[in-house]
């Protein structure tokens, strides 16, 4: 099967670059023919406040890949489609409604004898806007088929279209860790929250539970900051937490990854709502338990009790209770050697065959 992947890839950072690049990576190892069609330009700076490419590639960049689209050239858009049309499958990889122009107009030069599937992150963003839905409703009305990573993500896609929706866990797609010594000399009365800073995420819950909880605990803020460093800045003062709290602002390159991981005693993932996220997974590879809200995936990634701790989204004293319970004598060393990663090889092979067979009625 000739298969075309529309998403970002290298030069571009960040999960949905290394998800389009790792996937193109399969379909090939499975005996398909693949090419990306990623950016040159993917959006306008303002409506990406952190910083959208890198230098050095993380993994192993696939080829071939073509940087021609650029959100201010629609005629290209149509050009790209036009010279799909050869394909088997089309894949959208989509990531935000702020795609949905630049896919529609795709669709527009493929036609409608090539078939497409809209491959969704997220069907509507965690914090939407009033537009996000009438364009995603545009785009998944216009695609063969949809693919989402969770049952309620199949049920909103369900709301949007008549198109077949099917759903596929989303295994690993990060580069390969290095080995961590995570705990190799016991605890280190630290915690990590990785990844960009945003809302939804939380942060703020995990402060208050930090202030809190055990007094002798610290944390570590690893990651892009979307609204800035003010507000969380404040609120740290105001808990009495800047001698226990490390803010890293920034995006974190691969290469700084293990020893974040290394000197956390368990990455926590205080998430008000969430689809599907790989820093479970990305804990696991480096031998350390998680501490999760039961939203999204993460109750099926994380074993309760077993290699990590599950708590009440949006919610100080479960999240409170958590970090407790992880300092109990013994258990952050019982958690940690319960720790199994995930053989993601069979994950990725059924993630394939739901995705070449997505333009069928489940």
């Amino acid at each position: 099967m000739r298969v075309a992947i529309v998403g970002p890839a290298f030069p571009y950072k960040g999960g949905g670059a290394h998800h389009t690049t790792e996937l193109a990576h399969r379909l090939a190892a499975a005996g398909h023919s693949v090419v990306i069609e990623s950016w040159r330009a993917q959006y306008p700076s303002f409506l990406y406040p952190g910083q959208q490419t890198i230098d050095a590639p993380e993994g192993e960049p696939f080829e071939p890949t073509r940087r021609a689209l650029d959100w201010r050239r629609p005629d290209g858009w149509w050009r790209t489609g036009r010279a799909l049309r050869a394909a088997d499958l089309v894949v959208l990889a989509v990531l935000s409604p702020v795609q949905v122009p630049s896919y529609l107009g795709i669709l527009r030069g493929l036609g409608r004898a090539t078939p497409s599937v809209a491959l969704c992150h997220n069907v509507l963003p965690h914090e939407s806007k009033p537009y996000d839905r009438p364009l995603m409703r545009a785009l998944l009305r216009r695609t063969d088929g949809v693919l989402v990573h969770s049952e309620p993500q199949a049920e909103l896609a369900r709301t949007l279209t008549g198109r077949p929706v099917r759903v596929a866990e989303m295994p690993a797609h990060l580069p390969s860790p290095k080995a961590s010594s995570a705990g190799a000399d016991g605890v280190r009365r630290r915690l990590l929250f990785f990844g960009i800073v945003r809302p939804y995420k939380g942060l703020d819950v995990l402060l208050r539970a930090l202030a809190a909880g055990p007094p002798d605990v610290a944390l570590t803020v690893a990651g892009e900051f979307w609204g800035g460093l003010d507000e969380t800045r404040a609120l740290i003062a105001s808990l009495g937490l800047a001698d226990r709290v490390e803010l890293r602002p920034g995006y974190v390159p691969a290469a700084d990854v293990p020893e974040l991981f290394a000197a956390a005693d368990a990455l926590v993932l205080p998430y008000r709502t969430a689809t599907a996220s790989q820093n479970v997974w990305m804990a696991h590879e480096y031998g350390i338990p998680v501490i999760a809200t039961r939203v999204g995936g993460f109750p099926r990634q994380v074993r309760d009790g077993e290699d990590g701790l599950l708590c009440e989204p949006d919610d100080v004293a479960s999240l409170t209770a958590a970090l407790e319970r992880l300092y109990a004598p013994g258990e952050a060393e019982r958690l940690r050697a319960a720790i199994k990663p995930v053989d993601h090889g069979p994950l990725w092979d059924a993630y394939v065959a739901a995705l070449t067979d997505a333009v069928r009625e489940p």
